[in-house]
């Protein structure tokens, strides 16, 4: 029986403390003090982790708000940059700031995935699920920096984290052909042209799932996944462009 209580005793001690620091690690990357813990905490919590005491509730309805709260701000920070351009580019572009790849790199640029609470299981999957989950995380993060920290607190963590890094990835340009840029990219500063191989397919033949990768002079610069091969190039091509904006010093074929 003392054993049993134990180790209850030391599993809640290590969840308190796990949660500590991750509360900790928030504090220092929105760079305020956060009041509402609870609130936070369901921010990260992913559904396969609710238990029911604990961890009680999922971030789903945090991430319902989170994602008006994101699109209000980056509808208004489109608005005042660019107030010579007419409605369908502002919407097409803030499609391109809100969209799931967008805010999983956003969700990446803060370490998001190591402060989820999740069974660890759901990491095994496909990246496309990892990718669900950050990004869905990263907006129930902004719905609980809305409530706890009001919203100039959460309109600068978007601007840091999800703006300016959009604006110097050029994804207010409406072109989303992510080859079409790369290709342009690589012409220009006299590359050659970029190949794309496919290097994994899974999956039923009603629901494959294709991995790309693309090479400039034989160097691998991007991989993507898709349901098909044609979004898999886009999603490698982007992926390379991250590449080129990431290591500007970048040299190939040596």
């Amino acid at each position: 029986m003392f054993s049993i209580i134990r180790k209850l005793l030391n599993f809640f001690d290590t969840h308190r403390k796990i949660t500590r620091d991750k509360l900790r690690r928030l504090e220092k990357i929105i760079d305020h003090k956060i009041n509402r813990e609870d609130i936070f905490i369901e921010s990260l919590t992913h559904r396969s982790a609710v238990d029911g005491k604990k961890l009680k509730n999922s971030n789903e309805r945090l991430e319902f708000l989170g994602d008006s709260v994101v699109g209000f701000v980056i509808a208004r920070e489109l608005y005042d940059r660019f107030p010579c351009k007419d409605e369908g580019y502002l919407t097409k572009a803030r499609a391109n700031f809100v969209n799931r790849n967008s805010l999983f790199e956003a969700g990446n640029r803060i370490g998001l995935l190591d402060l989820i609470f999740m069974q660890p299981e759901l990491l095994q999957n496909v990246k496309l699920s990892k990718k669900s989950i950050v990004s869905d995380a990263f907006e129930a993060l902004i719905g609980a920096i809305y409530l706890d920290c009001g919203m100039e607190i959460a309109t600068k963590f978007i601007q840091k984290y999800v703006v300016e890094p959009s604006i110097q990835l050029k994804m207010h340009l409406t072109d989303d052909n992510f080859k079409s840029r790369l290709l342009e990219l690589a012409q220009s500063i006299k590359l050659e042209i970029p190949r794309y191989f496919v290097i994994k397919e899974e999956g039923p033949e009603h629901d494959r799932t294709f991995t790309v990768e693309v090479k400039i002079a034989g160097n691998t610069l991007g991989i993507g996944q898709g349901k098909n091969k044609k979004t898999a190039e886009q999603e490698a091509a982007r992926q390379a462009l991250l590449s080129f904006e990431s290591v500007n010093n970048l040299t190939l074929g040596e």
